[in-house]
């Protein structure tokens, strides 16, 4: 073994690989320089870009090292080609990531302002992402010489079986897929179940939804049983909601006495009330002659399901201290009984027995 070649080979090598390298984190200055500038226009698709192309050019510029360092080695034609193609394959497999990458940033930042897009989801970002990774793949095979066609036969074949076998995630899977481009359940929404539970959706992933209830716990529903349930979506058509709180007052009462007075403090508090819709007119409707008063309920507006809770909290205080002001009674639960005379009771003579 000559020791000296082999030096010199192993010294070229190293140069090689050492300025390929050197060279990326120049690119990378450069390209970081490119990120400020992208920074201060009014769109986001050109920082995602240059910020994904800034963390992947060292290592492209080091497989090119790689590649000009084969120059300095005497290998077989066989082996300089699986080599080269080993390389094809990194380079195709870092190239299609990044793209999936860059697709998925864009699908989350611009979907989110367009209200007809594809609703962004974990499950919808993953999607994109395999399909993107499948295309890179298919190119990949292409370049290094194989056949597409036979292995997208034996794909097909193959993936019937597996559908077969694994019928439950994949319901799931298309479950939550149907869900998602639907639009119908979207994250961030507040739904209610048909068993009774309710929060806010987390995300989707391939087989669950995630729910957080209010008391901050996390129900976790398999996506094909979500699909098939009933769900009340408190964000559509729109986020802001009706609030309803019962009243009663005194049948003494002077009606139109009540109406004015309440309605002036449901007004006030949708003003003052963070939450309140302080646009919108509440409105009473009266309902029932109950047993002890004059029932009626007071509509307000919320500007989400969560603010309810507040704007009937601070309305009840507010009208309690106003009626009492006022001179407006809230009768405790009464119940008037008519009571009659006994009916007299006749003795009956009965005959001795025989």
């Amino acid at each position: 073994m000559d020791w000296e070649v082999w030096g010199n080979r192993l010294l070229w090598t190293g140069l090689t690989l050492g300025v390929a390298y050197g060279a990326g984190l120049l690119v990378t200055l450069f390209v970081s320089r490119l990120v400020h500038l992208a920074a201060k226009t009014s769109g986001e698709w050109d920082d995602i870009i240059v910020s994904e192309l800034r963390r992947r050019v060292p290592f492209w510029m080091l497989l090119v090292g790689v590649w000009y360092a084969l120059q300095h080695w005497d290998l077989a034609a066989e082996t300089h080609l699986l080599v080269v193609r080993a390389l094809v394959i990194v380079a195709g497999l870092s190239a299609s990531w990044t793209a999936a990458t860059i697709i998925s940033r864009l699908i989350r930042v611009y979907s989110s302002g367009v209200s007809s897009a594809v609703p962004v989801t974990g499950l919808t970002q993953n999607v994109a992402r395999i399909l993107v990774m499948a295309l890179g793949c298919m190119i990949i095979l292409n370049e290094v010489g194989v056949e597409i066609t036979p292995l997208l036969t034996v794909l097909g074949v193959g993936g019937l079986a597996v559908g077969l076998a694994l019928q439950d995630p994949l319901s799931n899977l298309f479950s939550g897929l149907f869900i998602s481009l639907s639009g119908q359940i979207r994250v961030g929404d507040f739904v209610e179940l048909e068993d009774g539970r309710a929060g806010h959706v987390v995300d989707f992933d391939w087989r669950s939804t995630r729910l957080q209830l209010l008391p901050n716990n996390v129900v976790i529903v398999p996506n094909n049983r979500l699909a098939q349930a009933i769900v009340t979506n408190y964000n559509l058509p729109q986020q802001e909601m009706s609030v309803l709180v019962a009243v009663g007052v005194d049948y003494a009462s002077d009606l139109a006495h009540v109406e004015r007075v309440t309605t002036e403090v449901a007004a006030e508090v949708l003003r003052e009330v963070e939450g309140g819709v302080a646009t919108f007119e509440p409105l009473i409707r009266f309902n029932a002659f109950a047993d002890s008063s004059i029932n009626f309920n007071v509509i307000l507006r919320g500007r989400q399901f969560t603010d309810q809770f507040l704007l009937k909290h601070e309305f009840i205080k507010r009208l309690h201290a106003r009626y009492a002001t006022e001179g407006i009674s809230i009768p405790f639960p009464i119940r008037t009984l008519a009571a009659r005379d006994p009916i007299p009771v006749v003795a009956v003579e009965r005959a001795p027995k025989e």
